[in-house]
């Protein structure tokens, strides 16, 4: 005892000694730590975050009870008695450390830990410890034990980029810190010894062990009684992973700070706490990444079967220690995720998939078309699975198997009178590649230009049953095809619109002269340059999806352009207004030529190349688009008050597939996107346009108008373009 009190006071005098020219503690309260930066869709919810430290500030009485008796039966039991060191304690560790001949361990007060978390640094020296110390007096005679631990509370490192108990209650356990176990409370407690090595998620059973000797801790210390810490101990670690890593917008997330960059530093979005409200909607943003990527999975299985991309047997890895990144998520039925290949049999494969296992046989990979999964499978294979079912209990899941896709898509939907972007989805995994082909990607349009060529027809006078000839015709060498090879002659322009038929728009575009229709493109906000050449009439041009689908919302929305945008406002950490968004309107075309389209269009749904999209039973006009061999398959279609885009293709613009078009592979995820947001919303009308714009396609080539015959007498192209004689032409 004596010898301890001697350590104790050779220790206090280093202390005095060190005491000098050390900086006030007034900075814990006067810096604010890192706080995150949230976006919140249309109704307030967050999705997405930028943080370097991921924290949630609270007050004290917001700190669960439990947690703080966790917290201080396990770290510091003497916390409400010491003045910010606890001697005894310090003197005891340090003989024991100086008879096994370490540095002092083990003695730190919460006091200390909050300088080292604050004040100094984690740096593992004599020095550094004496400051804590000097610190830790120095802050119990400024701040209260409630200020302290609120401080504590708030600072703590508790794994995975999460600081302090509420940012851990929500990453954990998607729960507020009031919500909070006395089980939830004792695990975050056994985190602050060291968040990685008792990482529930990593390492579950050290976590268990050292969550069950937090509750010892705390029956010891008369917290809880005997048989409440046995109850708890025979719990299981029940997680539910709140995915914070912006998973259900990523890509929109990422125009989002790349808008912020325009007006704030580095820091200020990503260590202030701003309050950014944009125009997403949360759920049709989430039925958007569902959709497009159950889309996209289902095509590349047509395509079959492909050997797994990696094996971490090869790779020198272990099948006990391997940890994928797609563990540390809120593992539920629906979502597609690795798992490791633990064993293969002839009937059966075992995978684990985090902490779970799981075991897959004949009717998992009958879409492999193989009956064995020695046929397809290795042990320490990383395949794809997609969870059916998840028991927690148990450690179990159902899964099937599912591979990545290599084929790329996007989604786009915007509020037709506002130009707000209610949804958008830029590829299929975010992770495997930021490059967002929402608004990135320039793209072949195909068929889904003629909309624009048509237009500018109607504004020069044309009326949409006047009479188009739909015979070969050669300009100067170009003699552009029907996708079908066929011709009808006269038809009506309705028909030839409806039926994406590429002659009739050809004609129409020599008529109205491609400069015009270049002009007309522009006041449609397509950004980029077009070589004045007819085949731009049927989409030889290259345009991002979000420009697309902005053009095609001028339509149902009386000729008015709303410019495309994704933020409302944006406020600092205390709710003061920096930012706010007025949307940008202008008029692009007539009311009667915008009506004159959207009848134009919807005769593409009622009896054109959409005719599936009438399974949604409402009105909606739209258009397919698919280029040469088969490169880009897309589909924008609106309602009066939004328009969606989607477009599928693989980022090297190599084909996907004979007879693969808009119709087959963009519309049916348009289809079944529609379908979801849609559902129980009140059926909209158009306006009417008039009586000469009734949807009955008309057959009869008779028409008051004599039908166009331009011809390579009207319009050439120059002379030093080549042009093969017959092209392939863009199918609808």
């Amino acid at each position: 005892m004596i010898l301890i009190v001697a350590v104790g006071g050779a220790i206090a005098g280093l202390i005095v000694g060190y005491g000098f020219n050390l900086p006030a503690v007034q900075q814990l309260e006067n810096v604010r730590p890192d706080v995150i930066s949230y976006v919140f869709a249309d109704d307030g919810r967050p999705f997405g975050q930028f943080a370097i430290e991921r924290r949630i500030l609270i007050g004290y009485k917001q700190i669960p009870l439990r947690f703080i008796q966790a917290i201080i039966a396990t770290e510091d039991q003497n916390f409400f008695k010491h003045s910010g060191i606890d001697f005894y304690r310090l003197g005891r560790a340090a003989l024991e450390d100086l008879f096994a001949w370490k540095k002092a361990q083990g003695a730190s007060t919460l006091t200390q830990q909050l300088s080292k978390l604050r004040l100094t640094s984690s740096e593992k020296t004599f020095e550094r410890k004496i400051k804590d110390m000097i610190f830790a007096l120095q802050i119990e005679k400024q701040y209260s034990k409630e200020q302290i631990l609120t401080f504590y509370c708030n600072q703590i490192y508790l794994g995975h980029g999460n600081y302090g108990v509420a940012a851990a209650a929500d990453f954990y356990f998607s729960k507020t810190p009031d919500q909070l176990t006395l089980a939830e409370c004792a695990l975050l407690a056994a985190l602050a010894r060291s968040a990685v090595w008792y990482s529930p998620i990593r390492h579950p059973d050290r976590a268990l062990a050292r969550r069950n000797l937090v509750l010892q801790r705390m029956e010891n210390e008369k917290y809880i009684d005997r048989a409440l810490a046995v109850k708890t101990t025979k719990e299981p670690i029940v997680l539910n992973i709140r995915d914070n890593t912006n998973s259900i917008a990523p890509y929109f997330v990422e125009l989002v700070r790349q808008n912020l960059e325009e007006h704030y530093n580095t820091n200020e979005i990503w260590r202030s706490g701003l309050q950014i409200y944009s125009t997403i909607n949360y759920a049709m943003q989430a039925a958007a990444t569902e959709t497009l990527r159950k889309g996209l999975r289902a095509f590349d299985k047509q395509k079959g079967w492909r050997k797994p991309p990696l094996n971490i047997l090869d790779s020198g890895n272990k099948l006990e220690s391997y940890v994928h990144p797609d563990w540390s998520q809120n593992l539920r039925p629906g979502m597609v995720v690795n798992a490791l290949v633990l064993d293969v049999g002839s009937y059966f494969a075992d995978l684990k998939v985090g902490a779970h296992r799981a075991r897959i046989g004949p009717r998992e990979i009958a879409w492999t078309k193989r009956k064995s999964p020695t046929e397809i499978l290795r042990k320490g294979d990383i395949c794809a699975v997609e969870i059916q079912k998840v028991d927690p209990t148990q450690m179990k899941m159902e899964v099937s198997l599912d591979q990545i896709p290599e084929v790329q898509g996007a989604l786009v939907a915007i509020d037709n009178a506002t130009g707000e972007i209610t949804a958008m989805v830029g590829g299929y995994d975010f992770g495997q590649s930021k490059f967002n082909r929402a608004t990135q990607a320039l793209r072949q349009t195909g068929s889904i230009f003629k909309p624009i060529v048509y237009a500018s027809a109607l504004e020069k006078g044309f009326k949409p049953d006047d009479i188009v000839l739909d015979v070969p015709v050669n300009f100067g060498g170009y003699a552009p095809e029907n996708y079908d090879r066929k011709y009808e002659g006269p038809i009506p322009i309705r028909k030839a619109l409806a039926e994406s038929r590429n002659v009739p728009a050809i004609r129409i575009a020599a008529h109205v002269g491609i400069q015009n229709i270049i002009a007309m493109a522009h006041r449609f906000g397509i950004t980029s340059e077009f070589q004045p050449y007819l085949p731009i009439a049927l989409g030889a041009n290259e345009v991002t999806l979000l420009e697309m689908c902005s053009a095609f919302s001028i339509f149902p929305n009386n000729g008015i352009r709303a410019k495309p945008y994704s933020l409302r406002r944006v406020e600092d950490y205390n709710g003061i207004t920096l930012q706010y968004h007025l949307p940008k309107i202008g008029e692009v075309l007539s009311t009667e030529v915008a009506c004159n389209m959207v009848s134009l269009l919807q005769g593409v749904v009622d009896f054109g190349t959409s005719t599936r999209a009438r399974v949604l039973g409402r009105p909606l006009g739209g258009k397919t688009g698919t280029t040469n061999d088969s490169t880009d398959s897309w589909f924008i279609g609106f309602t009066p008050s939004l328009t969606v885009g989607v477009w599928v293709g693989y980022d090297a613009k190599k084909s996907l597939g004979p007879k693969v078009t808009g119709s087959s592979l963009a519309l049916p995820i348009w289809i079944e996107y529609m379908q979801q947001i849609l559902k129980g919303k009140p059926i909209e009308q158009f306006p009417e346009c008039g009586m000469e714009n009734t949807h009955a396609l008309k057959t009869s080539t008779a028409s008051t108008v004599p039908a166009i015959t331009v011809g390579p007498s009207t319009h050439r192209l120059p002379a030093n373009v080549s042009t093969p004689t017959t092209p392939a032409a863009p199918p609808r």
